[in-house]
């Protein structure tokens, strides 16, 4: 039996004015952290301290059916209701996570949607709900927030979608995504902020041991490759590499856990991607360095640290044979760097082999 969160709140009719009403559609196997962050930034702001009555803000779960909706961890949310009139909230926030085929969205969520759409309700994707409103055909020309983790799948899915990988939010209005985690709590708080005023937005944040909210263009925190790659020995080795980003791995040691040779291994990156192992996993690195001076405070020698070098010097000469400027010239910001390296810091597949 999967676990259960309890999720009834009396709603308390001390509030004055228009209390933020939000309206939650959970998608089976829904992603618990953003659903998490988003309503707990919700409650925080609804009330007095942390007495959790519905106060300022109101939120309603819904599913299809009204049963309990399941999370991708196993974690029951309950009590939900069936769909309400979508006229009823201000936002309706569709959540979603593990989605196997474009077919997961029912036909009644569907409709649901677009009544939603017909009566001028805004509607939020969160995480892989974007799908839900790409699926509904409810975001044509509309660009959509998207985790770098789902770009590659949404592009497979939905070709004609405008994919945006490296934000954290995006408000077209009456449509809003974000790419999930945490960024939901960002989110959150900026719809909080708009209909209740700043200081109750940065209170929840506060009590979540969040500093401050961070703006819908922040840049998601992680360096990607894009672009297909058929090799699965190719793939596994590069999400391993993503993963240790701060470290050197051996290929030996990378071959092995990708159950090839060494030499297999580097024949199958230079076939799928024109370079040796040990060429992209530097290219990768240096990367996530310039990302790192672009969108950080860390000292240059804390940048090389993090980027597996073993000394500044290393870090620097290696950062310029590539880049053409050093890691100081980047910092105080006199490089002129091609758009393709900074926008949106990632590493293209297409690309590797020219460099």
């Amino acid at each position: 039996m999967p676990s259960s969160f309890k999720a009834s709140v009396p709603i308390d009719s001390e509030a004055g004015g228009h209390p933020l009403s939000i309206g939650f559609v959970l998608l089976p196997r829904f992603t618990l952290l953003p659903f998490a962050a988003f309503v707990d930034c919700l409650r925080l702001a609804g009330d007095e301290g942390d007495m959790s009555r519905q106060l300022r803000c109101r939120w309603t779960f819904m599913t299809v059916d009204g049963e309990s909706a399941l999370s991708s961890s196993g974690a029951a949310i309950a009590p939900c209701e069936p769909y309400r009139d979508p006229s009823a909230f201000d936002y309706l926030v569709v959540i979603a996570g593990v989605l196997k085929d474009r077919e997961m969205v029912d036909s009644r969520t569907i409709d649901y949607l677009k009544q939603a759409e017909r009566l001028g309700v805004p509607l939020v994707g969160i995480c892989t709900g974007v799908f839900a409103l790409i699926q509904a055909g409810l975001m044509q020309g509309k660009r959509c927030c998207i985790s770098w983790y789902h770009h590659a799948d949404l592009i497979r899915r939905f070709p004609a979608s405008i994919p945006v990988p490296d934000q954290l939010f995006i408000d077209d209005g009456d449509r809003l995504t974000c790419a999930g985690g945490i960024a939901s709590a960002d989110l959150a708080a900026y719809l909080i902020e708009r209909h209740l005023g700043r200081a109750w937005a940065k209170k929840s944040l506060h009590i979540m041991l969040i500093d401050e909210a961070r703006q819908g263009n922040h840049p998601q925190p992680h360096p990607v490759v894009l672009g297909k790659v058929d090799n699965r020995q190719v793939r596994k080795a590069i999400s391993l590499i993503e993963q240790h980003l701060g470290d050197t791995i051996h290929v030996d040691e990378l071959a092995e856990r990708v159950g090839c040779s060494r030499r297999a291994l580097e024949r199958h990156f230079r076939d799928s991607l024109g370079v040796s192992p040990q060429k992209f996993a530097r290219d990768l690195r240096l990367r996530y360095g310039l990302w790192l001076l672009n969108f950080t405070k860390k000292s240059i020698t804390e940048v090389g640290e993090r980027c597996g070098f073993a000394d500044t010097a290393h870090f620097s000469r290696n950062f310029k044979d590539t880049f053409g400027y050093t890691p100081s010239e980047i910092r105080k910001g006199e490089a002129n760097l091609r758009q393709d390296l900074v926008d949106p810091f990632f590493l293209h597949i297409g690309k590797l082999g020219g460099q």
